[in-house]
């Protein structure tokens, strides 16, 4: 048996080599696929521009598509008025509180992925022109406001009285709000100047929030959500992405800030990079990685947060994520371990743990059964594959509403179109929206040339410096609930 034994520990240690030498080439074989079909794209893209420049005039933002693409209805089809090409005025009536639980399904439209991305290679993401085929029927701001949709956390955080309790909370808050990304890898439609969005849930949840683009070029959006519960949360988010080719990297800038009203507690972050992978070869997935640092400005607690890349031959959890959090003089309290689509765990660092690093404290408490539970991730809808993977809370923020505001992304004519499953509808009628834009710059630019004085301001938000991280940022202004309650939109401007 023992001489068996051996054979057999021999046997699986040669052939455990010669796999591991298998696999380390068929990955070698990948990468140099891959990035010759980059080098490719890159040849076809400048081979295409030199024959098009003599030939051919230019034809704008249109973008190329196949004419045999089949389509197939949505099942279920919401009532679009017929002046939607034009101008849609909401309607004045209360809004509706019966949330929706479906919107119809995603239709089976075939696209030559080819035509679109050949142009893109190297390309910041926001100026490329992409048809709505790619997209899903929620503009960025409604995407913003998704980081909502574990308030409770806030809510919870809010009634701690331990600060560095408190910093757990709003630590799992900052986790949940990539939780939503996970299956997420159709793209926001890309908000217009002044485009607006609100969310009211002051009655069932304590909160209301509003967002506003604020910027064209660099795209950002400005956010600001007050709770009776006693928390308010403000950000204002510029995207940046990167086509590579193989990977598409989406990076965040800007600062997140929320203050507990009762002790004053100013706790600021900012957000991890996005990396959507396999844009060209196999199946699209998406990863968080990098460090966020929570710091609470009043007493100087802070939180680090690891977001774990991806690896294949790591035998990590994927999307794992640690947390530690540690007051002022850096002595670690609470150690965070869970995975950003799943759960947050919390464990308390007592004396005696052994190892003092944060490998030995993880190892220390994976085995622990005092941990505490911060969040874990709301189930899916049932069919959620079919509806984009949204949640029960994105499912609800596109429904038609009374009352918002015109620029409400609720009102946006192609994205309306788009969830409708009327999609060639839908790129027509965001190609008009994008020209209506670009005539609205062009006279900005224009009367930027005869004053001195910057001619677009944001409407509900100003820019200035933060007191707190002295960056110049958009901060709430006030004024937009109170003309929702007067139904007075005569200062809108006119985008859609």
């Amino acid at each position: 048996m023992i001489n068996a034994c051996r054979d057999f520990l021999l046997l699986a240690q040669t052939h455990s080599k010669k796999w591991q030498k298998s696999l380390q080439h068929e990955r070698d074989q990948r990468i140099r696929l891959e990035e010759t079909l980059e080098q490719l794209a890159k040849q076809h893209n400048h081979l295409e521009r030199a024959f098009r420049d003599p030939c051919c005039p230019a034809k704008g933002d249109v973008s190329d598509e196949d004419d045999d693409n089949e389509f197939f209805d949505a099942p279920e089809i919401i009532p679009v008025p017929e002046s939607l090409g034009h101008k849609w005025v909401p309607a004045l009536g209360a809004a509706a509180k019966e949330k929706r639980t479906r919107i119809p399904y995603k239709p089976n439209y075939s696209l030559n992925l080819w035509s679109i991305m050949k142009n893109c290679i190297g390309k910041e993401l926001s100026k490329i022109p992409m048809p709505v085929n790619f997209n899903e029927p929620l503009s960025m701001l409604q995407r913003l406001t998704e980081d909502l949709e574990y308030y409770e956390l806030l809510d919870r955080a809010a009634k701690c009285e331990s600060s560095l309790e408190q910093l757990c909370y709003v630590a799992a808050f900052t986790v949940s709000s990539y939780s939503t990304t996970v299956f997420r890898t159709s793209k926001p439609f890309n908000p217009l100047l002044g485009e607006t969005f609100e969310l009211d849930r002051l009655e069932e949840s304590g909160y209301r929030s509003l967002c506003e683009q604020v910027c064209h070029h660099p795209p950002a959006a400005a956010h600001h959500v007050d709770s009776r519960n006693g928390w308010t949360l403000r950000q204002e988010i510029k995207i940046t992405s990167k086509f590579r080719g193989k990977y598409l990297s989406i990076m965040p800038l800007g600062t997140i800030h929320c203050v507990f009203h009762s002790s004053g507690n100013h706790y600021t972050w900012k957000k991890v990079t996005t990396t959507v992978h396999n844009i060209i070869v196999g199946k699209l997935w998406i990863d968080q990685s990098g460090e966020i640092e929570i710091v609470n400005h009043k007493t100087g607690d802070k939180c680090v947060l690891k977001f774990v890349p991806y690896s294949y031959f790591s035998r990590d959890v994927a999307r794992k994520v640690t947390g530690e959090v540690a007051d002022p003089a850096g002595k670690v309290h609470f150690f965070l371990l869970g995975t950003w689509d799943e759960k947050m765990d919390c464990y308390k660092v007592t004396a005696g743990t052994g190892d003092s690093s944060a490998e030995g404290r993880q190892r220390a408490h994976e085995a622990d059964e005092s941990r505490v539970l911060l969040w874990k991730r709301n189930p899916l809808p049932k069919y959620a594959e079919n509806m984009y993977y949204f949640s029960e809370l994105a499912l609800t923020l596109n429904a038609p509403e009374g009352g918002t505001a015109p620029t409400d992304s609720r009102w946006r004519p192609d994205q309306r179109l788009m969830e409708n499953g009327r999609w060639d509808e839908a790129n027509a009628e965001k190609q008009r929206l994008e020209e209506k834009q670009r005539l609205s710059r062009k006279r900005r630019e224009a009367e930027a040339a005869r004053t001195p004085c910057d001619p677009y301001k944001p409407l509900w938000f100003e820019r200035k410096k933060d007191p707190v991280t002295q960056e110049l940022t958009h901060i709430y202004k006030g004024g937009y609930w109170e003309s929702k309650e007067k139904q007075d939109w005569s200062l809108c401007p006119d985008i859609f």
